[in-house]
């Protein structure tokens, strides 16, 4: 079979994890070329992939108005900085992997789903919750009538304290403005995966959620504004410098340490801590996004569901409760509890999808939706992707329609809210 042939778009954190996934299946995939303004990063990957200096470019603007060299391209750059690259290189004939979320607004996602179309491209979104062996086998279990019909799923996230202190309060995801909302950037997985599993259309949706601890106003008196030099800095569990620092002690030297100093050696990490954005109180900062939500759903045949999202929490993987006519279900990201109601008697399985965050590459699924996405390429059949353009385009739209109503202190009726939608991206 013929490699195909793939283009890094941003050498963050995700296009790492996505570089190394690839380097592991080396007789499917050749990584040819590197997209990165920052020169650390672009180099380290062009070195590590062995791609050639003349297709490590500085700007996927240089990228993609030089020839094209790849089959297709991962573009994992920031939240709004997704379109534009979209666009190029889908008009010259790259089929693309795109990180979620697609834009930060409708008509951002509408322009990506749009020029798929145009160019007959295959594009696939990583939403990669849908590909782990995890959901699969849930899903399976729900489709075979076991439970017998979903009446309501109750979803957890606990984002966890030092997960949402390092990405949404000193982290890029802070700011609405400069990224988007904290429940697009974290958890548009979820809504979509709760659309997966109920298999039927949103039909309402309201939400409540809100900044409620890092705050300015909450900040004790007698703290720092850098955790280096803070009085109480032993004593607060959101201290920067002891969690950086223990990782760097103890050799862990991927993500966060990697995204809060590139070299991880202990001077970098000092100096990161004395001036960088992550050594900043978590009461000091400039973050505006919510630090806790729910959203309440209403699907087609009267099911509900309801999904939360929390910062205050152990980090850990996400929490599911499905309730069905017949039984009910649980989960936690690996294990499957499945209670018959005839029988009384209670199933498990354990999927052994171990670490379940981005760590872990989200229990598989990082690798899955890679493989799923380049056997699409090789044999021409797009039923591998899951997560295609018009399914992935209905779950953001059910965050938009969300963050709405949390805004707006409304219900929203999805049908007159796409309505809308469409009516403005005419005009």
């Amino acid at each position: 079979m013929k490699k195909i042939k793939i283009m890094i778009i941003g050498a963050g954190g995700r296009g790492n994890k996505y570089a190394t996934l690839a380097a592991n299946i080396p007789e499917k995939i050749e990584i040819v070329a590197v997209a990165e303004p920052r020169k650390f990063h672009r180099e380290k990957m062009a070195r590590k992939n062995g791609i050639p200096l003349e297709h490590a470019f500085k700007c996927w603007k240089d990228a993609a108005n030089h020839k094209k060299i790849a089959d297709a391209v991962v573009i994992c750059t920031q939240d709004k900085m997704h379109v534009e690259p979209m666009q190029a290189f889908a008009k010259k004939g790259y089929h693309i992997l795109l990180e979620k979320p697609m834009a930060p607004d409708a008509e951002g996602c509408q322009a990506i789903i749009q020029s798929a179309i145009d160019n007959n491209i295959i594009l696939a979104v990583c939403h990669v919750m849908r590909y782990t062996k995890y959901t699969q086998t849930l899903k399976e279990i729900v489709d075979s009538g076991k439970i017998g019909e979903i009446v309501s799923i109750q979803h957890l996230e606990p984002i966890g304290y030092w997960h949402y202190s390092h990405s949404y309060v000193r982290g890029n995801w802070r700011q609405e403005s400069e990224s988007s909302s904290a429940l697009l950037a974290k958890s548009c997985h979820d809504l979509d995966w709760i659309r997966y599993i109920m298999d039927s259309p949103c039909e309402k949706i309201s939400s409540f959620g809100s900044l409620k601890y890092f705050r300015k106003e909450n900040k004790p008196s007698d703290a720092g504004e850098r955790c280096i030099n803070c009085s109480i800095e032993s004593s607060c569990p959101y201290s920067a410098k002891r969690f950086y620092m223990d990782r760097l002690e103890r050799k862990q030297l991927g993500w966060p340490l990697d995204v809060m100093s590139p070299e991880m050696t202990l001077e970098s990490v000092t100096k990161a801590l004395q001036k960088g954005p992550y050594g900043r109180c978590v009461f000091a900062c400039d973050n505006d996004v919510v630090d806790n939500q729910v959203v309440n759903m209403e699907f087609a045949g009267e099911r509900t569901a309801s999904f939360s999202m929390i910062a205050c929490s152990r980090y850990g993987g996400r929490r599911t409760t499905i309730f069905g006519t017949m039984g009910e279900l649980t989960g936690d990201g690996s294990k499957i509890t499945v209670f018959d109601f005839l029988t009384n008697k209670t199933t498990e399985i354990d999927t052994k999808a171990g670490d379940t965050g981005f760590a872990g590459g989200h229990g598989g699924g990082d690798s899955n939706v890679l493989s799923h996405f380049i056997d699409a390429l090789s044999t021409g059949d797009t039923n591998q992707i899951l997560t295609g353009p018009e399914v992935s385009l209905e779950s953001h739209l059910m965050v938009f329609a969300a963050e709405k109503a949390r805004k707006e202190n409304i219900v929203v009726n999805m049908s007159d809210f796409i309505k809308t939608l469409s009516h403005k991206i005419k005009q």
